[in-house]
Formats: structure tokens, C-alpha cells, sequence
């Protein structure tokens, strides 16, 4: 065997234990000069052909991309239900959808602002997929506009219903207000756009404090969070979770993996 893949093997091994150290098998048992050789053999070579590092850390983010994930649509599975059948959620697209994508997100966060006119074209692109919109004001806290448009959203769609909140939605998104730059009038802009002239004085943050839950309970860090998932029958093999910023390309292939 080359050297050069023997060192690729140890500086793998060493990886995929550091990485998952229940999984590994028992280290070998090396003499201190014998460890120190091989230690100098491994560091001369690595210093001369440092791809072979790039090659170990590729694979080793690989790795833990998949682990990720694979937590990720576990928790996904275990609270299907949560997920889907919730009538405090707003949600566009027919009832009877065999897919569904479920996006966490934030009118303040700067990459839901980017992911709305991508998720858009998705959107017209599925008409037979069912869109499901989590308000998640992670940033109210910081930016009072936050809360104030998540509130408002909700009251859309309790109002008026699917279109209207879709109206309201993509109105906010429009202004290009993000990172504490959307206003109070942009707000209620959208909210006439939606058709509403009067706001109900509801507190809607039983909701709100609800979708919180729902998202550290699934694992999400941040927004935003997309899950494309079946609506029945869900496995790791067919759920997507986008932890972060996805291409409408990214989320129809998601789709298409659900639907199979």
C-alpha cells in the first residue's frame, strides 16, 4: 500500500472517532517510539501534500452534514403532526397536498428576504404542493418591527384567509426592509395590500410562543428553517431540512424527493 494512503487512513480514522467516538473501533496499541515515528512520517508527508487535509476535511463535513440532517428529520418525524395539522398556522396550496413545505421565518431576518422571491417562484412552480408559513420573530427582542409583523400577519390570515396572508407575506418581503429597516407604515401598507382595513386587537403571541416551541423542539438555530417534507408517510430518505439559505433549484429537488 502507498504511503500516501496510509496516511490517509490513519488521518481518516482519527477523524470519523473524533467525529463519532462511540462508533470507532478500539485504537490500535503503539509503542511511545513507535507513535512518535509514525507522528513524523504522517507530519513530513501532510506538510508535503496538504490536499490530503482538504480531502479529510471534506469528508469529515460531509459527515457531520448527514448526521445533521439525519437528527434534523428525525425530530421532523415526531412532530409531524405539530407541524402539519396546526389551524393557527398560515398555509397556502390544496388540503388534500401529498407534499408540504413548511418554512421558520423572521420579516427582519436579511435570508428570508432572500429566500422570498426564490420561494415564490417555487411556489407557482408546485401548485400542488402546500405551503406552510411559521411566523418566528427571533429577532423581536432587537427589532420591534419583528414582532409587530408577525402579529399582524397572523391577524391577515385569521381575517381574510390563505390569499390574503399570501398577499400580506410577500408585501413585507417586497419593501426590501430587513435588519431593523422595516417600518410601522410598511407594515400597515401591506396589511391594506391584504384587503384588511381593520385590525382585530388580538395578542397573538400564545401562537407565536408556540411556533418557538415547535422550532427548538425540531432543532433549528435560526432562521430560515425549511422543511419540504410528504405529507403522509415521512422517512429521513424523503424529508428535507434546509437549515439556512436554499435555492428555489435546491427546494424542487426537495419536492420531487418527497413525492417518491
Amino acid at each position: 500500500m502507498k504511503l500516501s494512503k496510509i496516511l490517509l487512513i490513519i488521518v481518516t480514522t482519527y477523524s470519523i472517532f473524533v467525529a463519532n467516538p462511540l462508533q470507532a473501533a478500539p485504537a490500535p496499541t503503539f509503542t511511545s517510539e513507535q507513535e512518535a515515528q509514525i507522528g513524523k512520517i504522517a507530519a513530513d508527508y501532510l506538510v508535503a501534500h496538504p490536499e490530503v487535509l482538504v480531502e479529510v476535511s471534506q469528508k469529515l463535513q460531509q459527515q457531520q452534514e448527514e448526521h445533521q440532517q439525519m437528527e434534523l428529520t428525525t425530530k421532523v418525524i415526531e412532530n409531524q403532526a405539530a407541524l402539519l395539522q396546526d389551524a393557527d398556522t398560515p398555509s397556502v396550496g390544496p388540503a388534500n397536498a401529498k407534499v408540504a413545505v413548511i418554512e421558520f421565518f423572521d420579516y427582519q431576518c436579511i435570508y428570508c428576504s432572500r429566500l422570498a422571491p426564490g420561494l415564490a417562484q417555487v411556489m407557482k412552480a408546485s401548485p400542488d404542493v402546500r405551503f406552510v408559513f411559521r411566523e418566528w420573530p427571533i429577532f423581536a427582542s432587537k427589532w420591534e418591527a419583528s414582532a409587530t409583523a408577525a402579529q399582524r400577519g397572523l391577524d391577515v390570515w385569521k381575517q381574510k384567509g390563505a390569499d390574503a396572508y399570501l398577499k400580506y407575506h410577500n408585501s413585507i418581503y417586497q419593501t426590501g426592509h430587513a435588519e431593523g429597516e422595516l417600518t410601522a407604515a410598511d407594515i400597515e401598507a401591506a396589511v391594506k395590500a391584504a384587503g384588511v382595513t381593520t385590525l382585530k386587537p388580538v395578542d397573538y403571541t400564545t401562537i407565536l410562543e408556540k411556533n418557538d416551541e415547535l422550532a427548538q423542539t425540531l432543532g433549528l438555530s435560526g432562521t430560515p428553517g425549511l422543511i419540504v417534507m410528504p405529507v403522509k408517510k415521512g422517512t429521513p430518505q424523503n424529508i428535507t431540512v434546509f437549515a439556512g439559505l436554499a435555492s428555489p433549484q435546491q427546494i424542487l429537488a426537495a419536492i420531487e424527493k418527497a413525492q417518491h
